[in-house]
């Protein structure tokens, strides 16, 4: 796809054209994630303990703590890049993370319509009716296209085909792709940007899981292909003016200042057009210019996009600033959990983050 910016987007692109919920049917206030008894261990530390979470539909989240409090094991988890050890996780009613459960049975499942192809042509063969090298031949064809065909439904992982394998009592808890798809976006604590390339090729790879055109359309070049790349260009042009980056385009973005590199790691988030919107230290290394202009574009995703936003945030004035409820951890565990005003006053928290006094 080429990223050249043609010609400059409108000074006030429509609201939709940026960013469209209208797919996810949860009514505001009610929980679009819920993560229940979430245990994570790597050998004997468990990093994050039995921990339940619920996100509210168009809410600013802060998970907070101190380091080594499991945060960001818990983001990853909810992401999908991690599995968990214990516990569940449903995002808008769908149940997407959960232990591992009888998936070796998916083998099987691969092999079936094959093995019943073979089934029918080894009694038409017995009743005489396909005998002849062409039957025989079309069947063995029709055999191999089906165990191809299931072979690529067990990449792809459409919807239905999770569902399915979930009625026969297969679990896989999703991969990052599949979070993805589902519509969770995401930023890293540390930036993850592909360096060698401009501020809107990279917001154009955030695009991929819900660009249409497959790779003939790319080959041959058809109209539906040019008219998606056309719509996607533009797109990102208003994603990048939406952060603040404006007239930047076309910048290399390991050439942005740190603070704009962070704003790209946000479009190119929402270019995916999540539902759920999860920032991992947003303002880690911001001058506090930067900090309040990443805080007011938090606020206006919400305020005027309806996004669900989750944060990990180190700096208290961001967390306390834009934040609806707090969830505080320390040492993988859930400790408080509440209105910005009562996690400041809450005891528990100050002594996790300022520790007891001394006897």
């Amino acid at each position: 796809m080429s990223a050249a910016v043609t010609a400059p987007a409108a000074d006030a692109p429509t609201r939709t054209a940026i960013v469209d919920l209208s797919r996810d049917t949860t009514p505001v206030g009610e929980p679009i994630l819920v993560a229940t008894h979430i245990t994570r261990r790597f050998g004997g530390l468990v990093a994050v303990h039995d921990m339940d979470f619920t996100i509210p539909k168009g809410s600013i989240v802060s998970l907070i703590g101190p380091n080594g409090a499991g945060k960001t094991t818990f983001f990853n988890v909810l992401a999908g890049v991690i599995p968990t050890t214990g516990g569940t996780i449903d995002f808008a009613g769908r149940r997407m993370i959960a232990p591992q459960h009888r998936t070796w049975l998916e083998s099987f499942v691969w092999f079936l319509p094959s093995a019943l192809v073979a089934a029918v042509g080894a009694l038409l063969f017995v009743a005489g009716i396909a005998t002849s090298p062409v039957a025989i031949s079309l069947l063995a064809l029709v055999g191999i296209g089906a165990l191809i065909a299931m072979l690529l439904l067990a990449i792809m992982r459409p919807v239905w085909y999770q569902k399915a394998l979930l009625r026969l009592g297969i679990l896989r808890s999703a991969r990052p792709n599949d979070m993805v798809d589902a519509g969770i976006g995401r930023t890293f604590q540390n930036i993850r940007l592909f360096g060698n390339m401009t501020a809107i090729e990279n917001v154009l790879i955030g695009m991929h899981a819900r660009l249409k055109a497959n790779p003939a359309d790319a080959f041959l070049s058809t109209p539906r292909k040019r008219r998606e790349e056309v719509e996607a260009t533009k797109r990102a042009q208003d994603l990048i003016r939406l952060v603040g980056l404006k007239g930047k385009e076309n910048e290399v973005a390991r050439n942005l200042p740190y603070g704009d590199q962070r704003l790209l790691e946000v479009a190119r988030a929402l270019a995916s057009n999540p539902v759920l919107l999860l920032l991992d230290e947003p303002a880690a290394g911001m001058n506090p210019r930067e900090t309040n202009d990443m805080m007011a574009l938090i606020s206006r995703l919400r305020r005027e996009f309806g996004m669900t936003v989750l944060l990990i945030e180190h700096d208290m004035k961001v967390v306390m600033g834009i934040s609806d409820r707090v969830t505080v951890l320390d040492h993988g565990e859930k400790i408080a959990e509440g209105t910005p005003d009562e996690i400041r006053r809450d005891p528990r928290v100050i002594e996790a983050y300022l520790g007891t006094p001394a006897a």
